[in-house]
């Protein structure tokens, strides 16, 4: 997989729309998109819709928004199998005048029977190929008023085997596996022989995929090699685990995609962890998705499952958040603030993206960078207990110069700073002295950034008119 492929790359992420679009799945789509820009190849994207019972629109919606917020833009598509259930209906007749598939009229009951009496036997449980035919075979009567499933007739003796370029060589044997049915009795065709249909008729050169495709992936091979179509190379990627080392739950875990907008995430973050979550260039953390396109060459992917850490995504999110545009950061903060009481706007009220620079190196999400910011954008409420422990008669005459002097001091950061000093050498005070009853009487609150940042951002007005409160 380091050389350039012989034929053009086209890879696809192929979702089953039954809900939404989760970690695992990203990463697949995040890995297959990569690999077709890296080798400047095609991704397709294709919703495999045909489980009626389980698949909705609104999963479909959850699936495109989720790619969408993550960027990772398709070339093709999206592509819907319901939409292809007349080509589904052509090759399975080809099949069948091929003799490479079959009717076969046995019932559910009796497939279940078939298998039952194999376990019994001690046999891997399969259906026995009472309607395959076979030269000088002769089949049972057709029953009445029963519409026959399709079969493919699956070779009976020898191997699949293909080199996956993320575990090895994979070999099953063919009587592992029985005679798939490829359409139901009302025609509509089954999971793995649409996945066959599509990936020929859209000339996918390279399918990755998550292992618990791998048991489908002979199957698919033996209908690709029974219809004449290419192979394509398959790679299939760990699970990815949750914290506790168990596998990733909706119950215990975080694994919708689009539950990390909401919690504050950045999509670049999640990006850049999910890429590292079963691949790796040496010993980089940190890349942008132009890296991750350059360097993705199908080498280098893991064979053991990745385990998910939290705090590790923190530090990547908290990264890209100091990276971030502030106007960008005041977009997505603005919604949680004002949900929460914050008057953004009007006489007095501070610039949000100023106050984002200020407060985001601390924070590792949006959400708590809005929590924060909230701390310029609501009335200070000092409690009085701290009120009296800080403003004592010995530093009640340095704020009252402090405040005389904010009237004519440049409003800058560094101007403000050289002033404080000067007011407590005046009144031969330490900073903590003079900070904590200044933080409580501008903000409310003990806790904030670099009190000379703080005045900056506030302005000249709202300081003087908080001071005079108390002065």
């Amino acid at each position: 997989m380091t050389t350039a492929p012989a034929k053009p790359v086209r890879t696809r992420f192929a979702p089953s729309p039954t809900g939404f679009l989760h970690l695992g799945g990203a990463r697949t789509a995040l890995y297959s998109w990569a690999y077709a820009r890296h080798f400047g190849g095609t991704f397709v994207l294709r919703i495999e819709d045909t489980d009626l019972e389980r698949s909705t629109p609104e999963a479909v919606q959850a699936i495109i928004e989720g790619m969408e917020w993550l960027g990772l833009s398709h070339d093709e598509g999206p592509f819907y199998q319901m939409q292809r259930m007349d080509r589904y209906r052509e090759v399975v007749a080809q099949m069948l005048e091929a003799g490479t598939a079959y009717h076969c009229y046995s019932s559910p009951e009796e497939v279940e029977a078939m298998r039952e009496r194999m376990r019994e036997a001690g046999e891997k449980p399969r259906y026995d190929g009472t309607w395959r035919p076979e030269p000088g075979k002769t089949l049972p009567a057709i029953p009445a008023d029963r519409k026959p499933v399709v079969r493919f007739k699956n070779p009976l003796d020898g191997e699949v085997s293909w080199d996956d370029f993320v575990k090895g060589t994979i070999t099953i044997g063919n009587k592992e596996l029985d005679d798939l049915v490829i359409a139901r009795p009302d025609g509509t065709p089954t999971y793995n022989f649409c996945v066959a249909v599509d990936d020929w008729d859209m000339e996918i050169s390279h399918v990755l995929r998550g292992d618990d495709h791998v048991n489908n992936t002979p199957r698919q091979i033996n209908i690709l090699r029974a219809i004449g179509a290419p192979l394509p190379l398959y790679g299939h990627l760990p699970m990815i685990l949750g914290a506790d080392g168990q596998k990733m739950s909706k119950r215990k875990d975080a694994v919708n995609v689009m539950d990390y907008p909401a919690q504050g995430y950045l999509p670049e973050a999640i990006l850049n962890y999910l890429a590292r979550l079963g691949w790796s260039h040496g010993d980089d953390e940190v890349f942008s998705m132009e890296q991750v396109c350059a360097w993705f060459d199908g080498t280098h992917l893991s064979n053991s499952a990745a385990q998910f850490n939290i705090e590790k995504l923190n530090w990547l999110n908290n990264h890209y958040i100091k990276q971030a545009d502030n106007k960008r950061l005041a977009a997505l903060a603005q919604p949680r603030m004002l949900a929460a009481g914050a008057v953004l706007e009007g006489e007095g009220a501070p610039s949000l993206p100023a106050v984002l620079a200020l407060m985001k190196e601390r924070v590792n999400t949006v959400n708590e960078l809005a929590d924060a910011a909230m701390l310029f954008f609501r009335a200070p409420q000092p409690d009085a207990a701290l009120m009296t422990q800080h403003l004592t008669d010995a530093v009640k005459p340095a704020l009252a110069q402090f405040a005389e002097r904010c009237k004519t001091v440049e409003w800058t950061k560094e101007a403000l700073a050289a002033m404080i000093k000067e007011v407590l050498a005046a009144n031969t005070l330490k900073m903590p002295q003079m900070a904590m009853p200044l933080r409580l009487i501008v903000t409310g609150q003990l806790q904030t950034p670099a009190i000379d940042a703080v005045l900056q951002i506030f302005g000249r007005d709202v300081i003087l008119t908080r001071l005079a409160k108390f002065l």
